[in-house]
């Protein structure tokens, strides 16, 4: 039987998306969902798919209805693909698990749909294995999010197992049966009593947020059904509050009602495109939040509509739309035309990005922008001739996933792929295999370490050569000093009488230089100055390059000389994560030679813990997987460069060895 206040007019396309942390079930919920409302095979057979690294997109109609799932990664590797989910979405089902200890868990997702402003409810998934109480299950969750958490329906247990539940709203009861609609039974006694309180709680918070509803409880009205939806509707819209329902989603127990509150819940395409502030009137328009290459079927762009119609072939902005489809039964559907509402895939779609907009004049609309990348690796084609493969590879590779970073370092001549963490960046390497069909060979990246010298040194270089005709030949004398942290390279010369001439100083100041870009260690020679103090010309022997030869051989050997000291980059970092870590967070950092800088708060986030410390950039690779690994991966952080350090005695050996080879 409909709910009462489930029987209202159908409305236009709406979608949905499913977040949570890894593991609590949300493909196997996105498949039981589409099952249930008569979509094509559930595949639902285990707790829960394999992991996916992508958001997978579903449509289905529900009672006439059309929807789009947007089933999203629970990695905080692949967060960025949710964000990019909501951005679109007109609501969020919070995919959750029965047990208390991993409600923390949740603070990240939290989070981000309170920062998106998309309303929410939350479904416990896995019902079956909860022991807690279910108030205390909510209570944990609460703990983590400022939206408040009402329960809509209550489990209903016999012995330790849960049998059914009771919908809070319409204070109806029902038995779960398996792969199948839950069967309304009578009010169990045992849970009269709960029910009731239950019942009363969630009309004092709807009556907390509304004066009239509040009045009518005070004179003590009951109020209808009816008025109760309305009021949850109202109050979930405004994300003033949150729905919690339970289930299990391998067995479709609580998924048919799940249907209905998203039926009844979901505002519409019309008050998410008001709340991204995009006006109702206008010509068709349509945003890009997701990009994606298959093979064959070559580029296609995932969007939504906002409002007007997109129709196939035809041209928006200066952008034709080169095939139209939808995800329907787990295959590619070509459609005619979309509407306000609808979320398709665009084929061969140029010059609108991620993120972007399609349309006549259409308004650039806020996007989320990715995390800052945690893991890098070099990459290379395994055989030179695939280079310009490669190339056109990772063009493609950055189109899809905006979190990946690519850069080039002109010292090391590297090509380097940052992501979120390892899983992140070795799917993207996976990836970039398929698009651009060569073999890709990664590595550990180069530190940029840097050399200086500990003490000055006076250096005598000469150059005579005679070859047959015009020989060469050149003296210098060079003082090479240190100078303070950070205050680079300098300059002078103190040449009197015209013992070298001034057409040659220039030459000798540019290979001064210049000899710096390659220390005794194999690295760039930083914060030291160079004096010519003398030298000698022949008048028809000298020239710039014998200046510039004598010169590099001076400095070679005063730059050995000098007590040289390798350097290495220190970057200041904060490590996130909730306050239980943070003493084996500290552990983490101390033991890859980091210094703590103390620890506070994370602000806007209880019970979690920001730590700053100094650690050397050679300790950042690997950091993230070791993190996470630690903190239930929940840990993050971010880092940028502080400062240049001395490197310990035995990494400045190895290093030089390394060099010397």
């Amino acid at each position: 039987m409909e709910d009462p206040a489930h029987g209202a007019a159908p409305h236009g396309p709406r979608a949905v998306a499913l977040v949570g942390p890894q593991g609590s079930g949300k493909s196997t919920l996105s498949a039981a969902l589409v099952e249930m409302a008569g979509g094509g095979e559930a595949r639902r057979g285990g707790r829960e798919r394999s992991s996916s690294h992508e958001m997978r997109p579903a449509h289905c109609d529900f009672l006439g209805e059309r929807w789009a799932l947007l089933d999203c990664p629970g990695s905080v590797e692949f967060v960025h693909e949710a964000a990019a989910a909501l951005a679109v979405a007109d609501l969020a089902v919070v995919v959750a698990e029965p047990d208390p200890a991993r409600a923390i868990a949740l603070r990240p997702v939290f989070r981000m749909l309170e920062d998106s402003g998309v309303p929410f409810l939350v479904f416990v998934n896995k019902v079956d294995a909860l022991s807690a109480p279910a108030e205390a299950l909510v209570a944990a969750m609460q703990a983590e999010t400022a939206v408040q958490l009402v329960p809509r329906q209550m489990p209903i247990r016999e012995g330790e197992r849960v049998i059914g539940y009771v919908d809070l709203l319409s204070e109806r009861a029902f038995r779960y049966r398996p792969d199948a609609a839950s069967e309304r039974i009578g009010l169990p006694a045992a849970v009269a009593e709960t029910e009731q309180a239950a019942h009363d709680a969630l009309i004092d918070s709807l009556a907390d947020r509304d004066d009239e509803l509040l009045e009518q409880v005070i004179e003590g009205a009951t109020p209808t059904p009816a008025e109760l939806y309305s009021h949850f509707r109202k109050d979930m819209e405004a994300r003033s509050l949150a729905g919690v329902m339970f289930g299990v989603a391998e067995h479709a127990h609580g998924v048919l009602r799940l249907w209905k509150a998203l039926r009844h819940d979901a505002p519409d395409v019309g008050a998410t495109a008001a709340r991204h502030g995009i006006a109702p009137e206008g010509p068709a328009l349509a945003q890009v939040f997701r990009t994606s290459w298959r093979g064959a079927a070559g580029k296609l762009s995932f969007a939504r509509v906002w409002r007007g119609a997109l129709r196939d072939g035809a041209s928006y902005g200066g952008v034709r739309i080169g095939g139209m489809m939808r995800f329907a039964e787990g295959e590619l559907q070509r459609v005619a035309e979309a509407g306000a509402g609808d979320v398709v895939a665009l084929g061969r779609l140029e010059g609108v990005a991620t993120g972007g907009t399609l349309g006549e004049a259409a308004p650039a609309l806020a996007f989320p922008a990715p995390p800052p990348p945690l893991h890098e690796v070099a990459i290379a084609a395994a055989e030179r001739k695939d280079d310009v493969k490669l190339a056109g590879g990772l063009e493609k590779l950055l189109e899809e996933d905006p979190a990946l970073r690519l850069t080039r370092d002109g010292e090391t001549g590297e090509t380097r792929l940052a992501g979120l963490g390892e899983i992140h960046v070795g799917s993207a390497v996976e990836r970039l295999e398929r698009l651009s069909g060569v073999a890709v060979r990664t590595a550990r990246p180069r530190v940029p370490f840097r050399e200086t010298i500990r003490r000055p040194v006076r250096e005598h270089a000469r150059l005579k050569r005679q070859t047959g005709g015009h020989g060469q030949f050149a003296d210098v004398k060079l003082e090479i000093e240190p100078r303070g942290r950070g205050e680079g390279f300098a300059f002078n010369d103190r040449i009197v009488g015209g013992a070298v001439p001034k057409q040659y100083i220039a030459a000798v100041a540019d290979a001064a230089e210049e000899a710096t870009r390659r220390g005794p260690f194999g690295y760039p020679v930083v914060d030291i100055a160079v004096t010519l103090v003398d030298g000698g010309f022949h008048a028809v022997d000298s020239s710039d390059m014998a200046f510039r030869s004598a010169t590099r051989a001076g400095m070679a050997e005063g730059l050995a000389k000098a007590e040289p000291v390798l350097l290495e980059p220190i970057h200041r970092i904060t490590v996130s994560a909730p306050n239980g870590f943070t003493a084996g967070v500290q552990r983490l950092l101390t033991g890859r030679r980091g210094q703590i800088l103390g620890y506070a708060e994370r602000a806007g986030w209880p019970g979690w813990d920001d730590t700053e410390a100094l650690l050397p950039a050679a300790e950042l690779h690997g950091l993230a997987v070791e993190l996470r690994s630690q903190t239930a991966g929940l840990g993050s952080f971010v880092h940028s460069f502080e400062h240049l350090s001395e490197a310990p005695p035995r990494l400045a050996e190895k290093v030089a060895q390394a060099a010397a080879t």
